[in-house]
């Protein structure tokens, strides 16, 4: 919790900065400085910190923001700092870039390995049918030379994505929970979701919309509702 608070005090600064942005799917930085009223120096160094902490992607002068993430409290942004360093170190594998990738991972998953966000999600809920499979794993490195050995390739479009272990995974639904709340756009909904089905068993309070709510209590299937 130590090494946490630490982190996100160094960033403070930067969090403020992407909290009080209007709210846009992508800004330019050129566009930006006078709005903010910041160099685009000064712009450029807030970013790089947003980066470290899986925030904000930027790219040739342009950038985008977890928005439903970065807006929240921060003792939200404390608990879900060990899920936002393991996804920042994400690495994505496929072979046939199929369903088969899914099958053939969940038939090899090392020992001790974790599976979290999408397909623990719908466990959970039944709300959004799984993309990606998700898996923490003790040794990333060595499981990536198995999947490449079997002629999966990394890169960005894989369905299999390695995690390393990072924080505590002894309240499984907690950690399922905060996860899908730092990985933000799908997952956020699909944290959410598990609020509303197993509320019982979440302590960390993060902020959903009123129009996000509605919106799960609709399409949630009523026999996964507590």
């Amino acid at each position: 919790m130590q090494e946490s608070t630490s982190m996100l005090e160094k960033a403070r600064s930067a969090i403020i900065f992407a909290q009080e942005l209007p709210s846009n799917p992508i800004y330019n930085l050129k566009n930006l400085e006078n709005i903010v009223n910041l160099s685009a120096r000064t712009i450029k160094r807030r970013l790089a910190c947003l980066e470290d902490l899986g925030l904000a992607d930027y790219s040739r002068g342009k950038f985008s923001i977890k928005r439903e993430v970065i807006s929240q409290p921060y003792f939200v942004l404390q608990n879900i700092l060990p899920s936002l360093m393991a996804l920042k170190k994400a690495r994505r594998f496929g072979r046939h870039y199929k369903p088969t990738d899914v099958n053939f991972m969940k038939k090899h998953l090392p020992k001790d390995s974790v599976i979290t966000l999408d397909y623990k999600a719908y466990e959970l809920t039944k709300f959004q049918t799984p993309l990606d499979l998700f898996v923490y794993v003790d040794d990333v490195e060595k499981v990536s030379k198995f999947l490449k050995s079997y002629g999966f390739r990394e890169g960005k479009r894989g369905n299999v994505v390695l995690l390393p272990k990072t924080g505590s995974f002894e309240d499984s639904v907690e950690r399922i929970f905060l996860d899908c709340v730092a990985n933000g756009g799908r997952s956020f909904l699909d944290a959410a979701a598990i609020m509303l089905t197993h509320k019982d068993m979440i302590k960390t309070k993060v902020r959903f919309t009123w129009d996000t709510i509605l919106k799960i209590q609709e399409d949630l299937p009523s026999e996964t509702v507590n």
